[in-house]
């Protein structure tokens, strides 16, 4: 009856109001809208009912697809979120790690530098040791050289004059001067009766062919022995005799003689030490240098290594901040478009079962059940609200 239908229409209204109470802003349109098919000309009608129990069948589709929209933004949010913090901590410790990376390369530049710097000092300081070497090497062998034909000239010289004094006080050991070698045109000259051409004196201290040098040698040694006792006294020749005075001068000549040649052979001695000594270094000189050459060359090539290193960790990390900025940029995006609707999630989740509850209530009513069946199973609705969005 009439009656019937507007007490339904009646009740059915109250429930929409009551919805609308919790409803927010754009549900509560469609739910004016239901008010006020119920509240028209044909609200008491069959016809009406169909209506409005249509309207509340596609409000509470668009409250269970908006709720399912929510669900999968909630759960797209939470994996943003999770992912954009991983990958922030992840740039955050690679952009510490390429810091770190920097700072040890370039300390370890800073000692090859150093270390480079040492080995080019030490190349330097070496070359100019074996240079000095050298030198005082060539000026000892020149020294040796004039040394040892000093002493030659001298022990020569010494010689001529032995020889002539044997031939004054012992002339079975004088030696006499080698014979005149003619040339073929002197000895056929000489052959028929010519003079052989006059033997051209030797020169040098009294006709010995020896020069000055070698006197200054002989002076040198006989000043070795001026700590000799003095020359006996004139009276002393009355009692000496000839033989004893040759004997004498003879081994003072002797004496220098030999003081000569002992001179020359520690020489020889001392320059062949000298010289074995200097090829010794030479040799270690070398190998040093080469070593550190080698050494240099490696410490040199190193460093240009780490240099190019210290280039690419500083693109990589300019590369890593500016990522990082990028997600900090993007999880700040997410926060401003995510942010409210986790925390408001639940309270519009059940806003929004609430307002379905209260459109299954309103259609129960209109589709002529019993009102009070549906107050008896609204408390069971909101308990079972999610099986029903589940739905």
């Amino acid at each position: 009856s009439l009656s019937l239908k507007s007490n339904a229409r009646n009740r059915a209204l109250n429930v929409v109001r009551t919805a609308m109470r919790s409803a927010n802003k754009q549900d509560r349109v469609a739910l004016d809208l239901i008010s006020v098919a119920l509240q028209g000309k044909r609200g008491n009608s069959q016809q009406g009912f169909e209506k409005v129990i249509k309207m509340i069948d596609e409000m509470v589709k668009v409250l269970k697809d908006e709720q399912n929209d929510d669900e999968h933004k909630k759960e797209y949010c939470n994996l943003q979120l999770d992912q954009g913090d991983d990958k922030r901590k992840a740039l955050d410790r690679l952009a510490a790690d390429k810091e770190s990376a920097i700072d040890v390369a370039t300390e370890s530049i800073a000692t090859l530098v150093e270390e480079i710097s040492h080995l080019e000092a030490g190349i330097k300081s070496l070359d100019k040791s074996v240079a000095e070497a050298t030198e005082q090497r060539k000026e000892e062998n020149a020294d040796f050289t004039s040394l040892v034909a000093s002493n030659l000239a001298a022990n020569k010289l010494l010689n001529v004059a032995k020889n002539r004094l044997n031939k004054f006080y012992n002339p079975a050991l004088f030696k006499p001067p080698p014979n005149q070698t003619l040339t073929e045109q002197e000895q056929i000259f000489t052959n028929f009766g010519g003079t052989p051409p006059p033997t051209e004196a030797p020169g040098g201290i009294a006709d010995t062919g020896v020069y000055a040098p070698a006197l200054v040698e002989i002076k040198q040694h006989v000043s070795l022995h001026k700590d000799a006792p003095d020359a006996p006294p004139e009276t002393w020749d009355a009692y000496s005799k000839k033989g004893e005075e040759s004997t004498g001068v003879i081994a003072m000549v002797d004496l220098l003689i030999r003081d000569l040649e002992k001179g020359t052979t520690e020489a020889e001695t001392e320059e062949k030490n000298s010289q074995k000594d200097y090829e010794a270094l030479m040799t270690e000189s070398a190998a040093k240098r080469a070593a550190d050459i080698k050494s240099l060359a490696e410490k040199s090539g190193t460093k240009a290594d780490l240099e190019a290193e210290v280039e690419a960790h500083k693109e990589e990390h300019r590369d890593t901040v500016a990522e990082l900025m990028a997600t900090e940029k993007y999880i700040a995006s997410l926060h401003t478009e995510c942010d409210w609707l986790l925390q408001y999630f639940e309270a519009r989740k059940e806003a929004r079962a609430g307002e379905i509850d209260s459109l299954a209530r309103a259609k129960a009513v209109l589709s002529g059940a019993d009102y009070s069946f549906v107050q008896k199973t609204s408390s069971m609705t909101e308990r079972g609200h999610r099986g029903f969005l589940a739905a």
